[in-house]
């Protein structure tokens, strides 16, 4: 069959840019900072680009106050089975019937774009014929060990794609049913979790002689290490926002269970305790850096994640009932938890500077070394490489211990939720223009820098085979924070940025197979124990390719900065003048 260009989307160029279980037996048949409008660029609604204009700075700034006001209504499509979407990709005449990438005539899509949409499409599970999810990879040439599972985190890109290409089934089911697993009881041997523990991942097992499917979760019970996904909870609330913002349907998100579901999630967290700060404690991998690599305490990856999911539950949750005492801790915590970010774990020039000079044992509340850091536990390398211009959110801050680790997702989370301002969001721009070697080297993106090596390694992570120094989570390339970096570039005015990166991932990782991820200092390794065909790898790229050609998409997963975030304050009925 004759290869037919109009079937993928076409990108515009950018110049300068327990096991617990869960059975049902039924059966079933077969700029410059600043230079964005980001307001306007928030409206989710779908729109058509003009075809004839590259993608500069400039010109960003023209179609997105240009091209907004004419909503195009959400389809919706039909899923298809991975066995036919090649044939539908190719083949404009089944462009009608089925579920495809957006035609965009006038641009030549990049070879990437359709192998990553046919790798996609094969990815998809389904229970009870119903698409719920895609696997983590489809390697044929590994064990699949629980790569054949619908991790939560591991899906939202994916989920995202298929919103931007105007399928929002897919999401819908999935959301649903990670729901309907929340509800379930979880034990780990004698101890039971929390209501609103959402899973980690969830398998679906298909019985061809009973014609039953089962579906079983797996809440930490069965991890490497049993920990709970803290982060879980997190990305279903962000995911749940990004289906209403896309499809501008209200009544998922408004139904009973799903009010009771964020609530029950939101308990866990906002739950009186021995906290002295509105920060979450962890435990080590907890949540995409799933091993031992040193995070507990307050990791920046998950204060980005609860920042963003309240700020996400805010705009969902009903005033109704509970949902008003809700939504009053909510504004407290989100008030408290962006003070104790930005005032202690932000970190840039002059602030290194005075945690240099910090005094220690300070006591009383005028202290200004509240954690009491020592300044000799700063490390050597954060000298050289923190940049006069530029700066950055640090890996982790409690009682003695700063972690002044790079880590790509809690910094990138942070500016797509606003945690950043929009200075702080400049200036990590900055720091990965100035440092772009070390953090973006030849794969993007490390998602953390820098490795520990030799002893360190050996104390930190407990000599772990598979995160020695410049690999897996200890300092490796992974492609999927690709669509990280290109949202988050996109909100801070710096679409160049993540147009350079698109560069380097397309020159090989396709031809790579779709690894998890790389390996080496500049990541030009494919990771010794990377599986191939990863499906957020795919779904990455498709997503960041696809916000670039269409920057409204941002809305579904970013938001606006809020100038002054103070909770509403009443008044104590024994107060007197």
């Amino acid at each position: 069959m004759p290869f037919n260009m109009y079937s993928f989307p076409k990108p515009l160029t950018l110049e300068t840019t327990s096991e617990a279980l869960w059975k049902t037996n039924d059966s079933h048949a077969p700029g410059d900072n600043g230079s964005v409008d980001f307001g306007k660029l928030m409206d989710p609604r779908p729109r058509q680009l003009e075809s004839h204009h590259s993608l500069d700075e400039r010109s960003l700034n023209d179609i997105i106050s240009s091209g907004l006001s004419s909503p195009r209504p959400p389809r919706q499509l039909e899923t298809v089975k991975s066995s036919e979407c090649l044939e539908a990709l190719l083949s404009p005449s089944i462009r009608t019937s089925v579920s495809t990438p957006r035609e965009y005539h006038a641009f030549e899509p990049h070879p990437m774009i359709a192998d990553a949409w046919e790798a996609l499409r094969k990815s998809v599970v389904y229970f009870r014929e119903k698409p719920v999810g895609t696997i983590a990879a489809l390697d044929p040439t590994e064990d699949s060990l629980n790569y054949n599972q619908v991790f939560v985190r591991d899906f939202v890109p994916s989920a995202l794609a298929f919103l931007m290409n105007g399928e929002p089934e897919i999401v819908k089911n999935f959301l649903l049913k990670a729901l309907r697993l929340q509800s379930i009881e979880k034990r780990i041997d004698c101890f039971t979790l929390g209501e609103g523990v959402m899973p980690a991942s969830f398998k679906v097992l298909h019985d061809p002689v009973r014609k039953t499917d089962t579906m079983i979760a797996d809440f930490g019970e069965s991890a490497i290490g049993r920990v709970a996904p803290v982060d879980s909870g997190f990305w279903w609330i962000i995911l749940l926002r990004a289906y209403t913002k896309s499809t501008g349907d209200h009544t998922l998100a408004d139904m009973a269970d799903c009010q009771r579901g964020m609530r029950l999630i939101l308990t866990l967290c906002l739950a009186d305790g021995f906290d002295t700060f509105p920060t979450l404690l962890c435990a080590d991998g907890c949540c995409m850096v799933d091993r031992r690599m040193g995070i507990y305490g307050y990791p920046i990856e998950i204060q980005s994640l609860f920042f963003m999911a309240l700020r996400s539950a805010k705009s969902l949750m009903k005033p109704e009932g509970e949902g008003k005492e809700f939504l009053e801790r909510i504004d407290k915590r989100l008030h408290a938890l962006s003070f104790h970010m930005r005032e202690y774990f932000w970190l840039d020039h002059v602030q290194l500077n005075n945690i240099y000079r910090f005094k220690t044992e300070e006591y009383s509340h005028t202290a200004v070394n509240k954690f009491n850091v020592i300044p000799d536990s700063i490390p050597d390398w954060i000298f050289d490489f923190l940049p006069l211009k530029g700066g950055f959110f640090i890996g982790n801050v409690s009682p003695a211990r700063m972690d002044f680790r790079w880590f790509a997702i809690g910094n990138f989370m942070a500016i797509l939720s606003s945690l950043a301002t929009s200075e702080q969001a400049s200036a990590i721009m900055d720091l990965m223009e100035e440092r772009w070697e070390e953090l973006v080297g030849d794969m993007p993106l490390k998602v953390s820098y820098p490795a520990m090596e030799g002893h360190e390694w050996r104390i930190v992570t407990g000599c772990d085979p598979k995160n020695t120094r410049w690999s897996y989570h200890n300092a490796g390339s992974w492609p999927v924070i690709l669509w990280m970096l290109t949202a988050a570039c996109i909100k801070a005015g710096r679409p160049q940025i993540a147009r350079r990166a698109i560069e380097q991932v397309e020159t090989r990782l396709s031809k790579d197979q779709w690894p998890e991820y790389y390996d080496g200092k500049l990541g030009r390794y494919v990771g010794k124990q990377a599986r191939k065909f990863q499906t957020w790898s795919i779904a990455g790229y498709l997503v960041a390719k696809m916000m670039l050609e269409d920057p409204s998409h941002l809305g579904m997963i970013g938001l606006e900065e809020v100038k002054r975030m103070k909770p509403q304050l009443t008044r104590s009925a024994s107060w007197t003048a």
